[in-house]
């Protein structure tokens, strides 16, 4: 059984078509790269796997069962736009997400916001930027979630701290579950990619092993998407 399986979805806004016919099949174990331009279809997709959105047509399933309440405890979703409450303070934020979450590991969190040098009493509202990325990050993946979704978690983010996602990701995610990356600066990201995915204009045209694909096309997965794109 595969943990997240699309057949034959389709998503149509005002009789536009967004995405066509997306079938896919992710398992467990593996980060796993959504890679395309901006605005063709990545943060939809994400949206219906979330049940933030229904599909036109077709069907999702998270470990074989329709998408509901049950996928939602087992998904830990990083939106692309912030969520915080910049009145709170980490440690507030902390206590509200093991409330809500069941799987929330709050020794997890205390441990990585150690790292950042980040006293667990700071405003959010006093952190800059790259550190509530960071933050957003943390709580995510301080989940004990079967799969988890981050939408353009680089977006708009320095160098420095595009490495510690990356990292943060590569380190603490559970080798049982498994990490699907909505991006389109994909030079950034590649290194941690088992398999790669590529959508365009709502249509998924390849799905393949990330070292299986370097070594046929002779390339980065960068590169094989620039000449695919023509970017």
């Amino acid at each position: 059984m595969k943990l997240l399986e699309c057949k034959h979805v389709y998503k149509s806004f005002d009789k536009k078509e967004v995405l066509k016919d997306i079938n896919l099949k992710i398992p467990k174990g593996k980060i796993i790269g959504l890679l395309g331009k901006n605005g063709m279809g990545k943060t939809t997709l994400i949206k219906l796997i979330n049940d933030l959105l229904t599909p036109t047509s077709g069907e999702i399933l998270i470990n074989g069962k329709e998408i509901g309440i049950d996928s939602k405890k087992i998904i830990s979703y990083l939106p692309e736009r912030t969520y915080l409450d910049k009145s709170m303070t980490i440690k507030q934020t902390f206590k509200f997400f093991s409330e809500f979450y069941d799987d929330f590991d709050i020794e997890k969190a205390k441990r990585l916001i150690e790292d950042l040098d980040l006293e667990i009493d700071t405003k959010i509202s006093k952190m800059s930027k790259g550190m509530q990325e960071k933050l957003q990050l943390i709580l995510v993946m301080s989940r004990n979630a079967e799969l988890y979704i981050l939408d353009e978690p680089l977006g708009g983010v320095d160098p420095a701290t595009r490495d510690y996602i990356l990292d943060t990701i590569l380190n603490n995610f559970n080798e049982k579950a498994s990490v699907l990356i909505s991006t389109h600066l994909i030079g950034d990201i590649e290194r941690i990619l088992d398999e790669v995915i590529f959508i365009d204009k709502g249509k998924i045209i390849l799905s393949s092993d990330a070292d299986k694909l370097r070594e046929k096309e002779k390339g980065s997965i960068d590169e094989i998407f620039r000449r695919m794109f023509k970017c």
